[in-house]
């Protein structure tokens, strides 16, 4: 088990989910779990696999690397104030392949929440996957809303939030549209 990996009851190094297939034709499946310390080099090889456009609808603006910080956040957060998720893919020549990501960063009672999938995983139910055990993580450690930024054209990842089962509201200003969503009820 990794050091620290037990915070307030949450057992992070246990897989969170089965995995499951991304479709019905292609049967590598997909598994979310707990970031860890060693993920940095899959991290960067996952971002470097990214288009410029995923990339700007993520950080709203072009994007080559991520920095030294930023990685060390994302693979050393105290899971407490910081929770960080990933999606992986077995594959025969690299081992284990990260496709997708969500965490999400505490301010008080709230936190925000952020997501990106590698293109060829969208549109088969990673980020909602992500956000159900998000959400479990944040209800367990008392967080009551999740608060997000999103490009207004960034549809797909604006119906993974309006149809996450949870109560949501929008405002939008200058193109970019903030979402709350309430933890205390909803889907897992």
């Amino acid at each position: 088990m990794d050091p620290g990996s037990r915070a307030a009851g949450i057992d992070w190094a246990v897989k969170l989910v089965t995995p499951f297939m991304k479709n019905r034709d292609d049967p590598a499946g997909v598994t979310i779990r707990a970031i860890r310390p060693n993920d940095n080099a899959r991290i960067v090889e996952a971002f470097r696999a990214l288009e410029p456009r995923s990339i700007y609808l993520r950080f709203f603006s072009p994007k080559k690397y991520l920095s030294d910080e930023e990685l060390r956040r994302l693979t050393e957060s105290d899971r407490v104030r910081e929770a960080a998720l990933v999606a992986t893919v077995g594959t025969e020549n690299q081992g284990e392949m990260i496709v997708g990501l969500g965490q999400y960063a505490r301010s008080g009672r709230s936190a925000h929440i952020a997501f990106i999938v590698e293109e060829d995983y969208q549109g088969c139910g990673i980020a909602s996957r992500l956000l159900q055990h998000l959400a479990r993580i944040a209800r367990e450690q008392k967080i009551l809303q999740f608060e997000a930024d999103v490009l207004a054209g960034n549809t797909p990842m604006l119906n993974v939030l309006r149809h996450s089962g949870l109560p949501a509201t929008e405002s939008e200003e200058d193109g970019i549209v903030h979402v709350t969503l309430v933890l205390g009820e909803g889907t897992e």
